[in-house]
């Protein structure tokens, strides 16, 4: 049973849940225990979509700085893998992934926000990666994703000088998709999660990989990508269910069954 990290299942949503009071710093447990939760989302088939929630108060203030500051060189080479890999297998859960960030997501929290397909902000979220005002830089994805996310020049600026975005600056830049008030965080994340949820699952799947993979490759490669996946999806049921669908009644009636 993990100590910090739960994934709550209902109505084909998983919620990972982090619970590490008071401000949810990542220290290597709770690493360990959101990669354990993710493979699990990946893995249960019962799982159609997933909320990354840091409850009411805090989304994630940040890696565990008092574990950190006695480590030496060795140490974070031995640990720097693990700490990315975590938050990797949260970007490679084949399904959507939602955050819903109340209060601050600074540092690896930020970085966690970042793994998300989309993310859900209150209108009092704190976002940012404020690792150069300890001595070092974002080392679980944070210049890499943010650099993808809200253009090289602005990650830069962001990673350069430690400061915070509020919520609607994060509206603003990309950084988030909507703010809502803060009671609302977690209800309009499992809104959103739940239309996906009812979704065609092979063909979400499809769309994350093709538009993920694409970032990485020149545009010939990406195409490539594209038809492939594309292709495939006419083995699945629920492209014939779409299409008769469609036929029938018209757009947005399927009711898919997710295989």
């Amino acid at each position: 049973m993990a100590e910090f990290v739960q994934l709550e299942v209902e109505d084909s949503i998983g919620t990972i849940r982090l619970d590490r009071p008071p401000m949810n710093a990542l220290n290597v447990a709770v690493q360990e225990e959101i990669r354990a939760a993710a493979l699990e989302a990946t893995e249960r088939a019962d799982v159609r979509a997933v909320v990354l929630y840091g409850g009411p108060k805090v989304f994630a203030a940040g890696a565990d700085i008092k574990e950190m500051v006695e480590m030496s060189y060795a140490d974070m080479v031995d640990r720097s893998s693990g700490l990315q890999g975590s938050l990797t297998a949260v970007t490679q859960i084949p399904k959507p992934v939602i955050a819903a960030v109340t209060g601050y997501a600074l540092g690896a929290g930020c970085e966690l926000v970042l793994t998300a397909d989309l993310r859900i902000c209150g209108d009092n979220a704190k976002l940012g990666q404020p690792e150069i005002l300890l001595g070092v830089i974002p080392g679980a994805g944070g210049t890499q994703r943010l650099s993808r996310l809200v253009g090289p020049a602005k990650a830069k600026e962001l990673c350069f000088t430690g400061r915070f975005v509020d919520a609607q600056e994060a509206l603003r830049i990309g950084l988030v998709d909507r703010v809502v008030a803060p009671d609302d965080v977690y209800s309009a994340a499992r809104e959103l999660a739940a239309q996906l949820a009812r979704g065609p699952a092979y063909a979400l799947r499809a769309c994350k990989e093709a538009i993920d993979a694409g970032l990485d490759v020149d545009l010939d490669t990406g195409l490539a990508i594209e038809r492939a996946l594309f292709t495939g999806l006419f083995a699945t049921e629920d492209r014939i269910t779409g299409m008769r669908s469609f036929i029938a009644n018209g757009p947005g009636k399927a009711e898919f069954g997710g295989r």
